[in-house]
């Protein structure tokens, strides 16, 4: 059984990871396409949504790299929730029985 445990906790950091990364990667694409004023942009609800499946830590870093959505309140105290709650289940899964 605890095999399957620290399969679950590489497969969920890496979830973290990869999840932080598609949206960090969406947040510069949505930012170059802003300030070119492109009519093609992300939706606010997909930001969040990748936020929420994991991607938080990469919403704030996306943030405060590209300095998008930093005006929008849901983003500035959602991102952080959800970053604390996803990485809080992280380090909780690593301690000791």
């Amino acid at each position: 059984m605890k095999y399957l445990s620290q399969n679950a906790d590489v497969l969920y950091f890496s979830w973290l990871l990869i999840m932080s990364l598609v949206l960090l990667l969406v947040m510069w694409r949505d930012k170059r396409r802003a300030r070119h004023h492109r009519h093609h942009r992300t939706p606010e609800a997909l930001l969040m949504t990748l936020g929420i499946l994991g991607g938080a830590m990469g919403g704030i870093l996306g943030m405060q790299l590209f300095r998008h959505k930093t005006k929008k309140m849901k983003f500035m105290v959602g991102f952080p929730i959800l970053a604390l709650l996803q990485w809080g289940v992280a380090i909780w899964m690593l301690l000791p029985e």
